[in-house]
């Protein structure tokens, strides 16, 4: 640690469990310089090479010496003395600072001991399973739980309390919070995002790993935490702990992770109702008494939601350990997170939590100078661009239409002249979209189709594009004079989708009376989005600035459509960025670097902007990537979507699989660039009788069209090939025992599976996956980076293209490296990779594979030639690894 104010970048990581290699070191180093630096990273470090214990050890280290920075006080005196009046000062605050470091520790001790005893009884306990009635509850009579929320800005204009008292009256009410302010008092966090919550469970079972403990610091008790943690029983897992584990002396990261309502409720009454379980749940926050969730403390029941809380952190729980806590304390893992966030120093969330603003603002997320970290970034401007995307179909926007219509005439005389106010212009809002699409589909119906049947045609025949601007103009002039900023507010603040929603459920649910079908059905219903929810987000939409998105009205099975999409993904990620101390994107495959950082840091000053980029931890040996140009009868191997039908071309691709077949041991799994390829090829083989030749030496899979088969399919494939190699007697080599997986690329089978060892030896990339030019949606993105390569009076550097085509090309080359990233999964794994299309020698294509594949291609002009390689590639692995 340094002895100023900056923190100099260590040269070693006590905490990483291992003695780290040079990459990993390297990583380390490199992230906790960016975080103390306060910048903004791209992080590249294939899998396998222990990225996310790299990401957790650097920045888990640093926070813990930036917190023994602030707890020391050290101020840069330039050498000077400190006047002594200023040194008694920072020594009583160091004494305060470590009596509650002290106090902390023993109530987290109790914490511990409190879950424990829990766990135990919770054993013995016998859970019945909560009766559920459709019939309406006592609570559901009150239909003023429907009304719109209200605040100031909604109070009804008769009410003659001045806002003066209003506000006096709301301190004077306001609970007494003294106790527990100083423990409310927050601290610099982590925030580790990732996709999934399988993903974050990962996460955790990295930081377990670690020889490492943030929760105090101070002399004194630092030697006895770190004996507790290198013994690991701090580091278990919640349902690895038994009666007998001791808990009580250890000390942990202070985590938790966040998760959405329906996660993490516990009130099985609650979720088998019919309605919004949402804003089932706000309904129950305000209510007393029996109304109350049961799993609610009271609002002057402090202590028993910040024991909860301290439990929590207690130990590191993943979303299933905050259920089990939750149900064993009786008390909601939901709330009992939120209000753990404040003093936790490391956050587990995923993408939508931490990328939405409304999320953040629901959940008391503050990214005011602390460090976020995204795992799995290569999807992040994806997700950034569907978060901000909205789909809005014509008959869901009349569904909304006739819901208004019932709830203002049924609460008409209740509310106040603002709320009806809002609502009538909403209703007209809506009129005029649904009129102006009703018309635009009679338009398309009464059409004259193209003759051909070009589906390309068709679909741009049938979809128009227009900026939210030029939609307003086309909805009339009662449209025009309306402020939608003002509409969405109205919608936010007064939660009027959520009345609206939940009171029609309830009205279908007295009708459906006991009704198994209609209850079936209401069921349904109230498990999916409320209608005025994606209206409301769709007007949200709206407000974005207007070159930043586009509106398209499409026909979809014969039904209007209508779409916002979001263009640019750095309007809201930009937020993220000008809050935090430090953004960490990272992947283990990020490349091309130069998309992220065009479409997510252009205006970034270079200062503020670092990447790295590391190699893999395999030796150069383990990997042979190689570039077919040419099919063993000597065809030119381009996929090129208008030659997918060339019958020559497909039996060379069938010939190029069998002769692979015959020298690659265990499994070879091979991407095609779609389903409708695969299928075309699939049925060109069988007819031709290649698929038999496959059959002969290799057990044929192929990915499935529904994602419910595709665990199933890549059990029987592992366990195809697992069985061979188990087998103790000898093996008939003729038949090189394993099997063939067919997937596509940017599939379920291409990102985050694992394809270890003999699951893959040989990796096959057939063409490159370009997507589809003549999508409209694909064409506004397009348009829209030359747009903004143009405001900006940039040109392209020289070798590349306009940013339309790097665009194009780039989301390419994103999908092939996911795909290509699947089989080196550790050190001693070792595989072939292929990549059978003559574009992937050239320059252009060839700079954007990652560089720890790039760096050693080599191009192969011939099919004898990627033979010859392959086989010595195999025989030098049999003579040393045994294969």
């Amino acid at each position: 640690m340094a002895t100023g104010l900056k923190l100099a970048t260590p040269s070693s990581f006590p905490a990483f469990p291992f003695l780290p290699y040079d990459i990993q070191l390297n990583l380390m180093q490199h992230l906790y310089s960016a975080i103390e630096e306060r910048k903004i990273t791209i992080v590249e470090s294939p899998t396998g090479t222990g990225k996310t214990l790299s990401l957790l050890c650097s920045s888990l280290s640093w926070l813990r010496d930036e917190q023994e920075r602030a707890r020391r006080g050290e101020l840069d005196a330039n050498g000077d003395e400190l006047d002594w009046v200023v040194a008694q000062t920072l020594d009583r605050k160091r004494r305060e600072q470590e009596a509650n470091d002290l106090e902390y520790v023993e109530r987290l001790k109790k914490a511990r001991k409190k879950e424990l005893l829990l766990r135990k009884a919770a054993k013995g306990r016998v859970y019945k399973r909560q009766k559920v009635s459709h019939e309406p509850e006592e609570e559901d009579q009150d239909d003023s739980q429907f009304l719109p929320e209200s605040d100031q800005l909604l109070q009804d204009e008769e009410d003659n309390i001045s806002p003066a008292v209003r506000a006096l009256m709301k301190k004077l009410y306001k609970p007494d919070d003294s106790k527990s302010k100083e423990e409310e008092l927050a601290c610099t966090k982590i925030y580790y995002a990732s996709r999934t919550h399988s993903q974050l469970s990962q996460v955790l079972h990295e930081l377990r790993k670690l020889k490492i403990s943030l929760a105090v610091t101070v002399a004194g008790i630092e030697t006895s935490e770190n004996e507790a943690v290198l013994s690991g029983s701090a580091k278990r897992p919640i349902s690895a702990i038994d009666d007998t584990t001791d808990l009580v002396d250890t000390v942990d990261t202070r985590t938790v992770s966040l998760g959405s309502r329906k996660q993490l409720c516990v009130n099985e009454k609650l979720k088998a109702k019919a309605g919004d379980l949402d804003e089932a749940c706000r309904q129950r926050l305000s209510e007393k008494g029996d109304r109350r969730c049961q799993y609610l403390p009271p609002v002057d029941d402090e202590v028993r939601m910040l024991d909860f809380r301290d439990q929590v952190l207690a130990t590191p729980k993943d979303i299933e350990d905050l259920v089990e806590a939750g149900q064993n304390a009786q008390t909601c893992p939901y709330f009992g997170a939120r209000r753990a966030i404040p003093q936790a120093q490391l956050v587990l969330l995923p993408y939508n939590l931490l990328l939405q603003k409304a999320a953040r603002e629901s959940l008391g997320i503050d990214l005011t100078n602390q460090v976020v970290i995204i795992d799995e970034a290569h999807n992040l401007i994806s997700t950034l661009l569907s978060l901000s995307t909205v789909h809005l179909a014509l008959r869901t926007l009349a569904t909304s239409l006739h819901q208004l219509s019932i709830y203002l005439s049924k609460f008409r005389n209740r509310l106040s002249t603002t709320n009806s106010l809002h609502l009538k212009r909403l209703i007209g809002l809506l009129e005029a979209l649904s009129k102006y699409a009703t018309d635009w589909g009679e338009q398309q119906k009464n059409a004259v189709r193209p003759s051909d049947g070009n589906p390309s045609q068709k679909s741009a025949s049938e979809t128009s594009v227009m900026t939210s601007a030029e939609l307003m103009d086309r909805l009339g002039q009662k449209v025009q004079g309306i402020n939608f900023l003002e509409v969405e507010a109205y919608l936010r603040k007064s939660k009027i989708a959520r009345k609206i929603s939940g009171y029609c459920v309830k009205e279908l649910e007295k009708a459906a009376g006991q009704d198994p079908v209609k209850l079936s059905k209401l069921s349904r219903l109230a498990s999916s989005t409320p209608p005025l929810h994606t209206v409301e987000s769709f007007i949200l939409a709206l407000t974005t600035a207007s070159d930043d998105g586009r509106v398209t009205f499409a026909m979809n099975d014969g039904q209007v459509e209508i779409k916002y999409q979001h263009l640019n993904p750095s309007t809201h990620f930009q937020e993220v960025v000008n809050a935090a101390r430090s953004v960490i994107l990272a992947g283990g495959t990020m490349s091309p670097i130069s998309d992220v950082t065009n479409q997510l840091f252009s205006t970034l000053s270079e200062d503020r902007f670092t990447t790295f980029s590391c190699g893999h931890i395999i030796p150069s040996s383990n990997l042979q990537t190689l570039i077919l140009k040419k099919g063993p009868r000597g065809g030119e191997l381009q996929f090129k979507y208008d030659r997918r039908n060339d019958q020559s071309m497909i039996a060379e691709l069938g010939q190029i699989i069998v002769n692979f077949s015959n020298i690659v041991p265990g499994g070879m799994v091979v991407f095609v660039p779609s389903y409708s390829f695969l299928h075309l090829v699939i049925s060109a083989w069988e007819r031709s009788g290649i698929m038999d030749k496959f059959r002969a030496k290799k057990k044929v899979f192929m990915e499935p069209q529904e994602s419910s088969a595709v665990e199933a399919t890549l059990r029987d494939y592992s366990a195809e090939i697992l069985d061979q190699s188990r087998k103790s007697e000898p093996v008939d080599t003729s038949k090189r025992p394993g099997a063939i997986l067919f997937a596509v690329i940017g599939a379920k089978l291409s990102e985050g599976l694992n394809f270890t060892d003999d699951l893959a030896r040989a990796v096959l990339v057939v063409g490159l996956p370009f997507a589809n030019l003549a999508s409209p949606e694909l064409r506004e993105r397009m348009n829209y980076v030359n747009r903004l390569q143009q405001s900006r009076g940039s040109k392209a550097a020289p070798g590349m293209k306009n940013a339309a085509t790097e665009l194009y090309e780039n989301m390419c080359m994103n999908a092939v490296n996911q795909s290509i990233g699947r089989a080196i999964r550790h050190r001693g794994d070792w595989a072939s990779l292929v990549l059978i299309d003559g574009r992937y020698s050239t320059p252009r294509i060839r700079q954007k594979l990652p560089k720890w594949i790039g760096e050693h291609t080599m191009v192969t002009e011939t099919f004898g030639e990627a033979m010859k390689e392959m086989s010595q590639f195999y025989r030098e692995k049999r003579s040393t690894v045994g294969v």
